[in-house]
């Protein structure tokens, strides 16, 4: 009500003001015209009124947001719409390699010198697989300034069956190999009488017929197993067996695996006389070794701890013996693959036999005592790596106790009753003695690319002995190197370099017991380099060249034994399949 009055007596001031104002301008002596507005009126901001705050609104419905809901109505839509298929870049690749299943060598040299392959490799089906191996290799001699017959041959066959089953693999073998020398190291009081010479036959037959087979297992404890059997003899009534069965095992012992090897060794074999005597040598060893191992890694450390247990039976004798060797073994990589430090400590009992001896020294005179080595320890440490990602070295230490350790020393001269061809002091025999090595080598692999290939390797050795003079036809220094260059899609070459430094043996006479006229004859280092070249015709025929010796060194490998000296080969090889 108030607020009205107020409005009423503003109105009636007004209508009071206004007819005052127009009383008095009855008396106004101003003539009345026309006004001219010389600048029109411009608002600035300042005359408008702003308002400087926010009113706060107490409102439930503005201040609570409902919540909107969303659905969605979706349905198929055809579309006529096909995009275009991607193509894969194309990457000009070269042709690939044919493989060959099989494959057949023949080559004939220098010395009436034959050399003949065939490896047939035939799938029955997708697991199973039958193969074969034939080999001969021989030389009619030819040697110069040596009287006897100094040629050879060694040939061998071989077959095998194979299947791969879900859970285990299986492979059986059998074959039969038979190989020819001669004792033609006749000492030089012999060496220029060509009719004694003709007198000796010095043929000396070897042969051998083995059978074996291995199985291995997935996801079980028994991881793989083997056997192997081997008879062995000559054609001067010499024979001998060889078993050997291995076992390897996971044992789990409170969660962790320990890896178990079992092995079964099992050598017997006899001579129809020794050296000086008619007496029938029979020799022989049973051997059961397990050697369980724990295998720790931790970061950059591998480390397994083992131990290997020895029983031993002399078949000749009856005298067991058991025997405890360390099995420990150790790498930690100091930079990545760059650098890295092993080392370990390791023995074993080793079984010694007539095929070893015979194969490594094939004029070994059927006379043979034979023991096996007990190599106390082998310890050794160094250093391995990558230098780069395509070459790697090695270099290390070690020192070896040996315990009746084989060494090759040339027979007596029997001047007193001589009965066979190998009485002239043109064999060897074995004598043993507890032999302490030392030595060090090193070895560098370098493969360039997928074409070249180069390994370098040498080692130095020093002997202590208890009992012989010297440690006997064994080597001081010993060196190889190796290469295998693939020119190009046509042409390959390659070499293999061998270098054998000082050897010492010695030279008796029967019936001098103390041979003060007998020093150690001092065989001279040599060194064997071999080259060969090949051209690949098409997939399937390559021809080939090779050259052995090409020093031209007669060098003598054993005492009173030269070699043939420079060689040549030529030959082809043909691939194939069924």
């Amino acid at each position: 009500m108030r607020k009205h009055i107020k409005q009423i007596l503003i109105v009636f001031i007004t209508l009071g003001v206004s007819f005052g104002f127009s009383q008095n301008r009855k008396n106004d002596t101003i003539n009345t015209g026309v006004i001219d507005v010389v600048k029109p009126y411009v608002p600035s901001i300042s005359d408008a009124f702003k308002v400087k705050e926010v009113p706060s609104l107490d409102d439930e419905t503005t201040e609570t947001k409902k919540e909107i809901k969303y659905n969605i109505f979706s349905f198929p839509v055809a579309s006529t719409f096909t995009p275009a298929k991607g193509k894969a870049a194309v990457v000009e690749k070269a042709k690939p390699v044919k493989l060959f299943d099989n494959y057949a060598t023949l080559g004939v040299g220098t010395y009436t010198t034959i050399l003949g392959e065939v490896y047939l490799n035939h799938a029955i089906s997708r697991n199973e697989s039958v193969g074969g191996y034939l080999s001969h290799h021989s030389s009619a001699g030819g040697i110069e300034d040596i009287l006897l017959d100094n040629g050879f041959s060694n040939s061998k066959i071989n077959v095998n069956y194979s299947s791969r089953l879900r859970d285990l693999a299986w492979n059986v073998e059998a074959g039969f190999q038979h190989q020819k020398y001669n004792w033609y190291g006749l000492p030089e009081n012999y060496a220029n009488d060509q009719a004694f010479a003709n007198t000796l036959d010095v043929g000396h037959s070897f042969f051998s017929a083995h059978f074996g087979g291995d199985i291995s297992f997935e996801d079980t404890y028994i991881k793989s197993g083997n056997f192997f059997f081997r008879r062995f003899g000559d054609n001067q009534g010499s024979g001998e067996n060889r078993f050997i069965a291995n076992a390897e095992v996971d044992v789990p012992i409170n969660g962790e695996e320990i890896s178990t090897n079992l092995k079964i060794d099992y050598l017997g074999g006899t001579f129809d006389r020794n050296y000086f005597t008619t007496d029938e040598l029979i020799y022989g060893n049973f051997q059961i070794a397990l050697s369980p191992t724990y295998e720790m890694k931790q970061d950059d450390l591998t480390l397994h701890l083992g131990v290997t247990a020895v029983y031993s039976n002399d078949r000749d004798t009856g005298d067991s013996n058991f025997y405890i060797y360390p099995n420990i073994t150790a790498t930690y990589r100091l930079v990545n693959d760059v650098l890295i430090a092993y080392g370990g400590i390791e023995g074993g009992l080793i079984q010694n036999s007539y095929y070893d001896f015979a194969t490594e020294n094939p004029f070994v005179s059927p006379t043979l005592f034979i023991i096996p080595t007990d190599q106390q320890y082998n310890a050794y440490i160094g250093l391995k790596g990558k230098l780069s990602s395509n070459m790697s070295y090695s270099v290390n230490g070690s020192y070896i106790a040996d315990r009746n350790k084989a060494l090759y020393k040339t027979n007596a001269i029997r001047n007193l009753s001589p009965q066979n061809s190998y009485d002239y002091g043109n064999s060897f025999g074995i004598v043993y003695d507890n032999v302490d090595t030392f030595g060090v080598s090193g070895e560098i692999n370098v493969d360039v690319n997928r074409n070249f290939k180069l390994g370098l390797k040498a080692e130095y050795f020093t002997y202590s002995t208890d009992n012989q003079a010297e440690a006997w036809n064994l080597p001081d220094v010993k060196g190889s190197l190796f290469l295998d260059y693939q020119i190009d899609e046509h042409w390959f070459a390659g070499a293999n370099l061998f270098y054998i430094g000082e050897r010492k043996d010695i030279l008796e006479l029967e019936g001098v017991f103390v041979p003060t006229d007998f020093a150690p004859t001092i065989l001279e280092s040599y060194f064997d380099a071999n080259v060969h070249v090949g051209y690949h015709i098409n997939d399937q025929i390559s021809v080939f060249a090779k050259s052995n010796n090409i020093a031209n060194n007669a060098y003598q490998r054993w005492q009173n034994y030269p070699v043939q000296s420079i060689q040549f080969l030529a030959g082809a090889t043909f691939k194939f399949d069924f």
